[in-house]
């Protein structure tokens, strides 16, 4: 999908180099991945501590071994 954006030219030509990339698409679709994969994570480790699983562990592991 084309999108025009303005982003600051010495900011997207670090993010090519830090990057590797070939092109800035290529950089810009990299970052937003990688920032993507980020939030994320950190919105799995803000729910530690969170979830309260009642059951037998070992018997849910049984079960499902058993289904496949």
């Amino acid at each position: 999908m084309r999108t025009t954006l303005n982003i600051k030219d010495d900011l997207i030509n670090k993010i090519t180099e830090l990057t590797g990339a070939k092109n800035r698409s290529q950089a810009v679709n990299e970052v937003l991945e990688l920032y993507l994969k980020e939030k994320r994570l950190n919105n799995l480790l803000s729910l530690k501590g969170k979830l309260h699983l009642d059951g037998n562990l070992q018997k849910l592991r049984e079960m499902e071994l058993n289904e496949k």
